[in-house]
């Protein structure tokens, strides 16, 4: 399978709110659309921060991925987190996610990044097994903390 990724501009917008309020949803996150569509917005209009690709068709997508950037010595340069991975739940098992983490890899590896990072639920087996067959590994002795401001 070759799932199409479409960098996603101001014009998704819509699609996008519908999505990302659905992921939210089924994780417990509270937004509301219009907080939605502030963050995503500048994304949508060339942030050097981070982009938005559309999974599957473009006038018809069946997912989204964000990836914000970020630079890390560590790891030796720019490096990527995967903020946010959607695929409509009547569709996943599909192999869909599959290629989004194979393809999205070697384009930003072609752009200079150097890691990507992710986080997932801790009871979200069937996404970890994913993530954990492509290559993506737990860190021993870490764990993301967060301070809203």
């Amino acid at each position: 399978m070759s799932t199409s990724l479409h960098l996603a501009g101001p014009e998704a917008l819509p699609k996008l709110i519908t999505m990302v309020s659905a992921l939210h949803q089924s994780e417990g996150i509270t937004t509301d659309e219009t907080q939605i569509g502030q963050t995503i917005a500048p994304l949508l209009n060339g942030s050097p921060f981070g982009c938005v690709y559309l999974i599957g068709p473009k006038v018809a997508p069946v997912g989204y991925v964000t990836v914000t950037f970020t630079w890390s010595i560590e790891f030796g340069g720019l490096i990527a987190m995967i903020n946010e991975f959607f695929i409509r739940e009547n569709i996943r098992g599909r192999g869909m996610g599959s290629d989004v983490l194979i393809s999205l890899p070697r384009a930003l590896a072609d752009a200079g990044v150097t890691a990507i990072h992710l986080e997932v639920g801790k009871t979200n087996a069937r996404a970890r097994g994913l993530y954990e067959r492509l290559g993506f590994v737990a860190r021993d002795g870490y764990q993301t903390m967060v301070r809203t401001l």
